[in-house]
């Protein structure tokens, strides 16, 4: 699926001002795709302050919330009724360079996957929110991107949510 250009500017903008959460309702989204991926019903959010993805069980956020703590964890794991549920989230620094080439390889592989959802911001094509959800095993598994070209750092998530 090709990007959407959004005519929305991003909320966050570091890195170090998303939180991770998981039940929160819906937020007012940018863009919704809806799919079924393993049986299961998945919802990928694209929001200005980031995103939400809905997978059977989960409501997971991550996203830059009013009266929430920014700061990542860097893995997260819990269990929904017959459901494993891990979640590992890291932030990278990039050369000027270097950051332009993963922005680019981030846009082509969320581009090339049949069950995505990425949006450009405006200001910078490089400015960059991807989703990608695939099938795991016993269940699935969904990777995120945020690019900042302002300081040139990429916050990779991924997310595997696995039948017990």
């Amino acid at each position: 699926m090709s990007g959407i250009e959004l005519t929305t500017p991003y909320l966050d903008t570091d890195a170090d001002q998303l939180s991770f959460t998981l039940g929160r309702p819906a937020r007012e989204a940018l863009a919704v795709r809806d799919l079924t991926v393993g049986g299961l019903d998945v919802q990928l959010r694209l929001l200005g302050a980031s995103h939400q993805v809905f997978a059977g069980p989960v409501r997971e956020t991550v996203a830059c919330l009013p009266g929430v703590a920014g700061g990542l964890p860097g893995s997260e794991v819990h269990e929904f009724d017959e459901w494993h549920y891990r979640f590992t989230a890291r932030v990278r620094h990039f050369t000027a360079a270097g950051f332009s080439e993963e922005v680019h390889r981030i846009r082509k592989r969320s581009d090339d996957a049949a069950e995505s959802l990425h949006g450009i911001f405006p200001g910078s094509p490089e400015a960059v929110t991807a989703l990608t959800v695939e099938r795991l095993g016993t269940g699935l598994g969904w990777r995120t991107w945020h690019t900042y070209p302002q300081s040139r750092q990429i916050v990779a998530t991924f997310t595997r949510l696995e039948a017990r």
